[in-house]
């Protein structure tokens, strides 16, 4: 009987990139998820994955399309902005923009606002569920989707490996929000990112215990949250990293 692995990406902005330096090198690996689960930007690399999109293909789509590069909307300072803008880029690349339609299940994960809830979405509109799970509070207005507001999943669960839990042979979890321990200084502009990082770090070790493979590439808080110029960096970064964990993917014997 074919081995059933499942995928977690975490919530990361433009750190997201590096998931997919790690799905190239499952690529070559000859690894194919068989259920993903991600919350903003991880449900953003797992929607395309999930979709059939090889890691480098996905790549050139972010960089097109400026998906996780929110800096010119910081600098406006004009209030909060709309995810909408993004609504346009994926009924192209997910035309029927639905779950049913993808090549692999999903789990999409993005926090209801108004009850305070953490919702898991697997099935229908396929677009505002990512844009649900992807809204960063602070810089887009929440998405209204079936009667309530959401707002980023990474909220609430920013490591979503529950719905895998019972459903996989062999969990793989991929962590892109590393935090560089010791440092001299740290700028107004990092100091919620790395407030809110130390603040999940816990509830995710936790969780790293039921990976069979854990990808975290270090310091990746030396990349910017909404700024996608380094993206061909970081997926450079986070590939070969992965590449220093051939043995024990291979050892998943997958």
């Amino acid at each position: 009987m074919k081995t059933k692995v499942g995928i977690v990406f975490s919530g990361g902005g433009a750190r997201g990139i590096a998931h997919l330096g790690l799905l190239k090198a499952l690529e070559e690996f000859g690894i194919k998820a068989s259920i993903v689960s991600g919350t903003s930007a991880g449900a953003i690399a797992g929607a395309f994955y999930a979709a059939g999109y090889t890691a480098t293909e996905i790549l050139n789509i972010l960089k097109k399309g400026q998906i996780f590069s929110f800096s010119n909307l910081l600098m406006k300072r004009q209030g909060l902005f709309a995810m909408k803008g993004f609504h346009d880029i994926y009924l192209d690349c997910f035309p029927h923009n639905s779950f049913e339609d993808l090549d692999i299940p999903l789990y999409i994960t993005a926090t209801d606002i108004l009850k305070g809830e953490l919702v898991y979405f697997t099935s229908g509109n396929l677009s505002q569920a990512i844009m649900a799970s992807s809204c960063m509070p602070l810089l887009f207005q929440p998405v209204h989707f079936n009667d309530t507001l959401y707002v980023d999943g990474g909220v609430m669960n920013n490591f979503p490996i529950e719905p895998l839990l019972g459903q996989c042979d062999i969990i793989i979890g991929s962590y892109v929000n590393s935090i560089k321990k010791e440092v001299e200084k740290v700028s107004m502009n990092n100091i919620l990112d790395r407030c809110f990082h130390l603040a999940m770090k816990s509830s995710v070790e936790q969780k790293t215990h039921s990976c069979h493979l854990y990808f975290e590439p270090p310091n990746m808080t030396q990349f910017s949250l909404y700024n996608l110029k380094n993206a061909d960096e970081i997926f450079r970064y986070s590939y070969h990293y992965a590449l220093t964990l051939e043995r024990q993917i291979k050892a998943l014997d997958i």
